[in-house]
C-alpha cells in the first residue's frame, strides 16, 4: 500500500491535518517502524479508529481489545517468549484448517511464514496494536508458568494476575524457573488457606513457612542461591524497590486465581542474612459472616445485640494480632447496617468492603492518620463510627468525645483480656469519669482450631486433664471431649477451621464506680465475674466439653483465672 493511499484514508477517517500526516508518514518510511506504533506515540486516542481503517482497506481482521483468557497457553508451548516480543506477534486461535496469530504488522511475511511452518497449517492475521499484543504475551506467558507445572487439580485458564507486575518480556531463561516457584508457592498457599506466607533467610539456607489456622508449618527449603532471585521477584511483585537492601518496605500484589480476589500485603526486612518477606493473603471475595456465624454463645450474642442498639457509647474487641477482631466489628457493623444509619469508618487497611458505608483508608505518608480521620467523618453526621484502633490518646479521646455526643463508637484496642482495657485507656491519659460514662462493654475474645469431623476421636480426660481445666469427673462425663488424629481432609493436621473463644464484660454500675476509683484490672474482672461473666477459660472449655475444639488448643490460647 502506497503511503499517498495511506494518507487519503488517513484524512478521510481522523483529524490530522497535512502537516502531522507528512512528519509521520517520514517517520515510518526512515526508520521502517509499525505506523501503528508511530500513530500511538503522536496521536494518542487515533490508533484503534486508523488501524481498523487500514484494515479494511487490506482486508484484514482488527481486534480492539484482546481476550487474553481465551488464548490457550498450549498455542505458546514451542514458540520462545524472545520470538514473540521481538516480533509482536502471537498465536489467538487454532482451527481446524488454520491459526489465527495476533500481530501489530500483517505485512510482515516472514513471521506469519515461520508460525506457518511451526503448527503445519496456513496461518490468518489479526491485527491490533503492538503495546496491546506485547501486554497479551506478557500475560498468556505468565499463565503458562503455572499451567505447565504439573498442578492437574488447577486449571490452567484459572490462574492470571490481575496485573502482570513483572515484566515477563525481560526475563531471561534463568528466570523462568523463579516465576514458576513464586507462582507455584501463591497457587499452593491460596490452596491451603493460609493466611500468611512467610519466607526467611538464614546464614546456609532459606525457609518458606504458612501460617494455617494460626499456626506456622515448614513448606520447603529453596536452595540458597535462588533467595535473591526469589526476594527480587516478589518484590517486583508488589512494586518495592529491589535496590534497597536496607529498609523495612510495604507493598501490595492484587492477584487472581481460579476466579478468587485476593490481595496479598507484603512487607520486606533487612536481616543479618537477608531480606525477610511476610506475604498477608485476603480472600476479597469472601463474604462478611454475621455475628451468629462466629462461635459466640447465645448469652453473648443477646449482650452484643443489646449493646449495639445503643445510639450512643463505645464498644471495644480487644484481643491480640490475629485473634478475629476485626471480623467481628465487621460482622457487627453489618447487623446494625440500614438504610437508617449513616457508617463511616476509619482503617489501616480496609480489608472488607461493605455495601452502604463509608470506609476510610489510613494513610500516614500524607497525614490521613486515625485521629485526623476520625476529626473529618465527624463533620460526615454519622450515627455509628468505627475505627480500626485506639493506639494513642488523642485518636482515644477524640471517640470518647464522639461517644459523648450521640455517636455508637466501635473500635479494638490490644489488652490481654477485657478488663485491661480500662487501664490501658487510662495510661494513654484518659480521664476515668469519661472512660466510665462512654463505654458501653469490651468484648476480648481469641480464636481456636475446630476440631476435623472426619478424623476426631473419643478421648477421655486424665486426672491431670481434670485439675487442669478446674472440673470434676462428673462434669467431663458429661460432655464429649475428643482428641485430634489427622487425615487427608484436614491435611493431617487434625484441625478444619477456627471458632471463637470470648469474655464479654458489661460496664455495669459496680464497673463504673471501679473506673472512677482508678482499680486495676484485676478487681475489675471480679467484679465483672461477680456479676455473671463468663471468662475466656471458662467459654472455652464449654468448647472442650461440647466436642468443638481439644484441651491441648485451649491452654495454647487461654490463660487460667486467677
Amino acid at each position: 500500500m502506497s503511503n499517498e493511499t495511506i494518507a487519503g484514508l488517513l484524512t478521510k477517517h481522523t483529524k490530522m491535518n497535512e502537516l502531522e500526516l507528512s512528519a509521520i508518514l517520514a517517520i515510518s518510511t526512515s526508520t521502517g517502524s509499525v505506523l501503528g506504533d508511530i500513530l500511538s506515540q503522536q496521536k494518542e486516542g487515533t490508533i484503534d479508529q486508523v488501524l481498523s481503517e487500514l484494515c479494511k482497506h487490506i482486508g484484514v481482521d482488527f481486534i480492539k481489545d484482546i481476550p487474553v483468557n481465551d488464548i490457550s497457553v498450549d498455542l505458546i508451548r514451542n514458540l520462545p517468549i524472545k520470538y514473540a516480543t521481538d516480533n509482536a506477534i502471537l498465536p489467538y486461535k487454532e482451527d481446524l484448517d488454520a491459526i489465527t496469530v495476533l500481530t501489530a504488522n500483517p505485512l510482515n511475511l516472514n513471521s506469519m511464514d515461520d508460525l506457518r511452518v511451526l503448527f503445519g497449517k496456513p496461518t490468518k492475521p489479526l491485527v491490533s496494536t503492538t503495546m496491546k499484543i506485547q501486554d497479551a504475551i506478557n500475560k498468556v506467558y505468565e499463565k503458562s508458568t503455572a499451567a505447565f507445572d504439573g498442578l492437574e487439580d488447577i486449571e490452567e485458564d484459572d490462574y492470571d494476575l490481575e496485573d502482570p507486575i513483572i515484566d515477563l518480556l525481560q526475563a531471561g531463561d534463568d528466570d523462568a524457573p523463579v516465576i514458576k516457584l513464586v507462582n507455584t508457592l501463591l497457587m499452593r498457599a491460596v490452596k491451603e488457606k493460609a493466611s500468611d506466607i512467610h519466607i526467611e533467610p538464614y546464614e546456609r539456607d532459606m525457609v518458606v513457612r504458612f501460617r494455617i489456622d494460626g499456626v506456622l508449618y515448614d513448606i520447603f527449603k529453596p536452595p540458597k542461591k535462588f533467595q535473591n532471585a526469589i526476594t527480587s521477584r516478589i518484590k517486583v511483585m508488589g512494586n518495592l524497590n529491589i535496590a534497597e537492601k536496607r529498609l523495612p518496605q510495604d507493598g501490595r500484589i492484587p492477584l487472581k486465581l481460579a476466579g478468587k480476589d485476593i490481595d496479598v500485603r507484603l512487607n520486606s526486612v533487612p536481616t543479618s542474612h537477608g531480606e525477610r518477606l511476610v506475604m498477608r493473603l485476603q480472600d476479597r471475595s469472601n463474604v462478611v459472616l454475621e455475628l451468629e456465624q462466629l462461635g459466640f454463645p447465645q448469652e453473648t450474642l443477646d449482650q452484643m445485640a443489646y449493646q449495639l442498639s445503643k445510639t450512643h457509647g463505645i464498644i471495644l474487641v480487644t484481643g491480640p494480632t490475629g485473634s478475629g477482631k476485626s471480623t467481628t466489628l465487621y460482622a457487627s457493623l453489618m447487623k446494625i447496617n440500614s438504610v437508617e444509619r449513616n457508617i463511616i469508618t476509619v482503617e489501616d487497611p480496609v480489608e472488607n468492603r461493605i455495601h452502604g458505608i463509608g470506609q476510610i483508608q489510613v494513610n500516614s505518608k500524607i497525614g490521613l492518620t486515625f485521629a485526623n480521620g476520625l476529626r473529618a467523618i465527624l463533620r460526615q453526621d454519622p450515627d455509628v463510627i468505627m475505627i480500626g484502633e485506639i493506639r494513642d490518646f488523642e485518636t482515644a479521646e477524640i471517640a470518647i468525645n464522639a461517644s459523648l455526643t450521640g455517636h455508637l463508637v466501635l473500635s479494638t484496642i490490644h489488652t490481654n483480656d477485657s478488663a485491661g482495657a480500662v487501664p490501658r485507656l487510662i495510661d494513654m491519659g484518659c480521664e476515668p469519669f469519661l472512660i466510665s460514662s462512654s463505654l458501653l462493654g469490651i468484648l476480648a475474645q481469641r480464636l481456636i482450631r475446630v476440631l476435623c469431623p472426619h478424623c476426631k476421636v473419643p478421648h477421655i480426660p486424665t486426672d491431670e486433664d481434670l485439675i487442669t481445666l478446674e472440673i470434676t469427673r462428673e462434669e467431663a462425663n458429661k460432655g464429649k471431649m475428643f482428641k485430634a488424629v489427622g487425615c487427608a481432609q484436614c491435611n493431617q493436621k487434625g484441625y478444619i477451621g477456627r471458632s471463637v473463644i470470648s469474655e464479654l464484660l458489661p460496664v455495669t454500675d459496680d464497673v463504673r464506680r471501679l473506673i472512677l476509683q482508678r482499680q486495676d484490672g484485676s478487681v475489675v474482672k471480679k467484679a465483672a465475674i461477680a456479676n455473671g461473666m463468663k471468662t475466656l477459660r471458662q467459654d472455652g472449655i464449654k468448647k472442650v466439653l461440647s466436642g468443638i475444639t481439644t484441651i491441648e488448643e485451649l491452654l495454647a490460647n487461654s490463660q487460667t483465672d486467677d
